[in-house]
């Protein structure tokens, strides 16, 4: 089996990344500088959408972070970082592993694009400013379940985990972590210091370095 992920630094591709190295499976990383679109034209061939990630898996290409996570839980650790159709908590699974994206990642994309990626000119604060309250609200509503569960469902660690973890990486790296409510920053915590979070951080670094790339998160970038 021939594994190999495309990334940039704390992007969407952590997920896979983070999942990758829980699972201990064997694999190459491919660090690009983000945008990637625009700055390795070369990407394009890999990924015509222009975007991170891009996971392959001998002849299985994927694109979207949350059905990567989706997919490795399933096929590499059943009944473990996945949640079986037979288990109580199926449903919640599914649910939690993409409210991570969906409802939690997707707003902080806004709050990028409009509060530094786009050229001053074009930014638009009053926007930023409306979908950080968008995010927040929507992540307090974490906060009864992790008053009192460990992890998000299945009494377990599982690639939901990873999905939501990954929205509170990015919240993190754009100075919103001091408005978790305690609960949400606890569990934050928590994940942090899981052995194969640190061996991702680790391997996103050092890949970088080998490949000359810069290891400053994707949402340092200011849109030069």
């Amino acid at each position: 089996m021939t594994t190999t992920l495309y990334h940039c630094i704390n992007a969407r591709s952590f997920r896979a990344l983070w999942m990758l190295e829980e699972l201990g499976l064997p694999y190459a990383l491919k660090v690009l500088p983000f945008p990637p679109r625009s700055r390795d034209e070369e990407y394009l061939a890999v990924n015509p959408l222009g975007t991170i990630p891009a996971f392959l898996e001998d002849d299985v290409w994927m694109s979207e972070s949350a059905a990567i996570c989706q997919y490795l839980a399933a096929r590499h650790s059943p009944r473990a970082l996945d949640v079986g159709v037979d288990e109580a908590d199926f449903g919640a699974y599914l649910n939690y592993l993409h409210f991570g994206e969906a409802t939690l990642t997707f707003p902080q994309t806004l709050i990028l694009r409009y509060g530094r990626f786009e050229p001053p000119e074009r930014r638009l604060p009053q926007a930023a400013e409306d979908y950080t309250r968008w995010f927040l609200s929507r992540l307090r509503t974490l906060e009864p379940r992790l008053e009192t569960h460990e992890f998000l469902c299945a009494g377990r660690f599982t690639a939901a985990d990873v999905a939501v973890g990954y929205a509170l990486m990015l919240a993190t790296d754009i100075g919103l972590q001091d408005r978790f409510k305690p609960a949400t920053l606890a569990y934050w915590q928590r994940l942090q210091a899981r052995p194969g979070f640190l061996r991702a951080l680790e391997a996103q670094t050092r890949a970088a370095l080998e490949q000359g790339v810069s290891t400053a998160s994707v949402a340092c970038w200011d849109g030069r």
